[in-house]
């Protein structure tokens, strides 16, 4: 009998329309003859099951059940394309885990853990890690920007910590427009987090559980057209993305193990893409997203078609991983 199998996608965050496309890619590529697919919009006024006709139904979220018809349908699993929250911060895995229906995401604390940047670099910088130098602020903080100087230098970026796809990010060169990169981050979120600027080359890992073993996906090198790989990089044409990285083969066997290393320390499963800067040989770690976006054009996907996986081959295994749980 084939599962009935969810896919999740939305949310509440900028990164809503990013994933209702990253969604529909996996509705699409998921094997149907396996799996009974249904797509699962969540906002924050509705969560509903879009039919192939653009009806909606309601979710009952005491179950997590859908009643398009007479009949009520639990599903067997779900596959989570939400990036931001509640789909990458623990909180979706959380209310699965509590009805005990298995996802292809990590466990609630690694979400919640990964998607706070600053958590997760001060974790992951006591197993020697290299990180940034960084300058945390919180909303209402008494604001110096001359100290944010004296720790991170000029220039640097200025992120919301809690936001992904390059949503609240600024590079800036001089002191005198911090300010405005500081207010524009705290629309995305209350906590702040400001690095210095590392200069050199820009690469991005995809790691997985892929039938059963951690697998290291091919380097992708990030060169942007613009300042840095900024929304209009990631999703407008504005980079190039080059698989694999033109690293030399000790290098890339370097970045690979660190990669492996932050996936094992954090006890991830199923996806993660992690993003370094290469300075002067020494890979430093800048951030590590557990919801991927999952479109054709997408990284992780692109560095799973050169390990020769497809895309059908790459969900319908994220699939079949999370059933094992």
């Amino acid at each position: 009998m084939k599962k009935n199998i969810a896919i999740l996608m939305g949310g509440y965050s900028s990164e809503y329309q990013i994933s209702l496309k990253s969604g529909n890619v996996v509705y699409q590529h998921l094997s149907r003859n396996v799996y009974n697919l249904y797509r699962i919009h969540i906002f924050r006024d509705k969560w509903v099951y879009v039919d192939d006709h653009d009806e909606e139904f309601p979710v009952d979220r005491h179950d997590f059940s859908i009643s398009p018809g007479k009949e009520k349908i639990n599903f067997d699993g779900v596959f989570i394309a939400i990036h931001g929250s509640p789909g990458e911060d623990g909180y979706l895995q959380a209310y699965l885990d509590l009805l005990n229906i298995p996802h292809t995401s990590c466990g609630f604390y690694q979400a919640a853990l990964t998607f706070n940047k600053r958590d997760c670099l001060s974790v992951l910088k006591a197993y020697d890690i290299p990180c940034a130098t960084s300058f945390y602020l919180n909303k209402g903080d008494e604001i110096s920007t001359s100290d944010i100087v004296a720790r991170v230098g000029m220039p640097c970026f200025v992120k919301a910590n809690k936001a992904g796809s390059s949503f609240g990010v600024s590079k800036v060169h001089r002191e005198e427009d911090l300010m405005q990169a500081i207010e524009y981050s705290f629309k995305e979120d209350d906590e702040i987090i400001i690095e210095s600027f590392l200069d050199g080359t820009e690469v991005s890992v995809g790691v997985i559980r892929y039938r059963g073993e951690t697998t290291v996906l091919p380097i992708t090198e990030i060169v942007s057209e613009n300042d840095f790989f900024d929304y209009n990089a990631k999703y407008m044409g504005q980079s190039q993305e080059i698989t694999p990285a033109r690293l030399p083969d000790e290098m890339t066997a370097k970045v690979s193990e660190i990669a492996k290393k932050v996936y094992e320390i954090l006890k991830l499963s199923g996806f993660s893409r992690s993003e370094y800067i290469i300075v002067n040989d020494v890979p430093h770690l800048l951030e590590i997203n557990t919801i991927p976006g999952m479109t054709a054009e997408s990284i992780l996907p692109q560095q799973a078609g050169v390990a020769g996986i497809s895309l059908g081959d790459l969900f319908d295994n994220a699939v079949a991983e999370a059933l094992k749980k």
